[in-house]
């Protein structure tokens, strides 16, 4: 495919990415079949990215034949980390998001040629699961470093999109909260005293990690209660990190601090290999239980069998298989380590799969580097 074709057709695949994106924000129905679409990226991400090429070959798979977006062969998320997965030249990347490298020390990379269609998709769904009943922008405060300190992060890159779209105006150390590894408490207890006497909710959004060392430096002597109607979203495991909370314990004691509902504290999932994110329902779903995700109309989560990676039926544990279509210039379908069960209210999150990476996601890798271990992808 030419630079020119290779642009153009990357440009109408985001613009239809974001036509589901703008009919979710409508109310209405998604404007064409979700397959039709994945299986489109992927056959542009098998003609613009050789690796993805391999795999399909590896697995027997014409681009040309694919239908439903249930067969297409995923990338494991490992893959990030050796390889550049991309359907566009180095030079062309807008922005380039990074993993922390804390699992196998190799640090993953996204290189996205436009975050327009990313930005859009993160603000429609965390809108929906976290401020759908704000009638006004509120204080928004991040347990968390700034974009100018982690610029590389796509956390950090949502959440500053988040303070921008959700909160009212505050500079940025005002809103990110962690300086250098140092929570600014001070800054906190002012912002959460100003609400209080303004009464209007706010908005705190962490990892869990960075929320452990919140409780740690406020120790049990000193609570924030937040105005009525706040809420919380807390994201991210602790990945190898010294210490690590049970999410019912962490979820208690952060409902204490805060002196809300623990229905009020929303999880996020999401990974910097993927364009989408999922949340849990419980703050507008009074039915909705925690640890169960819901997915936007522009993706879905399949388990599947860590061994063949072939679906598993429904209520049976595998590794997540998630197909993004708002991931055009990447991988559509990825491949992550974390295992899941289908319910009848959307996914459930049981943690990330114990040791190595299992047989199907080691084939898998093999199969998309080549078998001289090839580093372009």
């Amino acid at each position: 495919m030419l630079p020119d074709d290779r642009q153009a057709t990357s440009s109408a695949l985001h613009a239809r990415a974001r036509a589901f994106v703008d009919a979710f924000e409508r109310g209405g129905a998604s404007p064409e079949p979700f397959d039709a679409l994945a299986c489109d990226l992927a056959r542009f991400q098998a003609a613009t990215s050789p690796g993805y090429a391999r795999l399909l070959r590896a697995r027997r798979v014409d681009p040309a034949s694919l239908s439903r977006a249930i067969d297409l062969p995923p990338v494991p998320t490992d893959v990030f980390k050796l390889a550049r997965v991309a359907t566009f030249p180095e030079a062309e990347a807008s922005r380039v998001f990074r993993t922390s490298g804390t699992t196998i020390g190799a640090r993953g990379e996204h290189a996205m040629r436009t975050v327009e269609t990313y930005d859009r998709a993160a603000l429609a769904f965390g809108r929906a699961w976290l401020a759908r009943d704000l009638t006004a922008k509120v204080p928004v405060m991040v347990v968390g470093p700034s974009p100018l300190e982690l610029p590389d992060s796509s956390l950090v890159h949502m959440c500053d999109a988040f303070a921008r779209a959700f909160g009212r105006p505050a500079s940025r150390e005002r809103t990110f909260l962690v300086d250098d590894g140092v929570i600014d408490l001070a800054t906190f207890d002012e912002r959460v005293s100003y609400a209080l006497t303004e009464r209007e909710p706010v908005l705190v959004l962490g990892t869990s990690f960075a929320f452990v060392h919140l409780l740690d430096a406020v120790g049990e002597d000193m609570p924030f209660p937040l105005p009525p109607g706040s809420r919380v979203m807390q994201t991210g495991g602790f990945k190898g990190k010294s210490r690590e909370v049970p999410a019912e314990k962490l979820r208690r004691d952060l409902a204490t601090l805060f002196a809300i509902d623990e229905r009020a504290i929303v999880c996020e999932y999401g990974m910097t290999e993927l364009s989408s994110q999922f949340y849990e329902r419980t703050l507008f779903d009074e039915s909705a239980p925690h640890g169960v995700y819901v997915e936007p109309p522009w993706a879905r989560v399949v388990p599947v069998d860590p061994m063949t990676l072939e679906p598993v039926a429904d209520g049976e544990v595998g590794l997540a298989k998630i197909v993004d279509l708002a991931n055009v210039d990447s991988a559509v379908a990825v491949l992550a380590q974390d295992r899941v069960r289908r319910t009848d209210r959307g996914f459930e999150l049981l943690g990330r799969a114990p040791g190595a990476a299992e047989r199907g996601c080691s084939i898998a890798i093999d199969e998309m580097l080549g078998r001289t271990g090839e580093a372009e992808a």
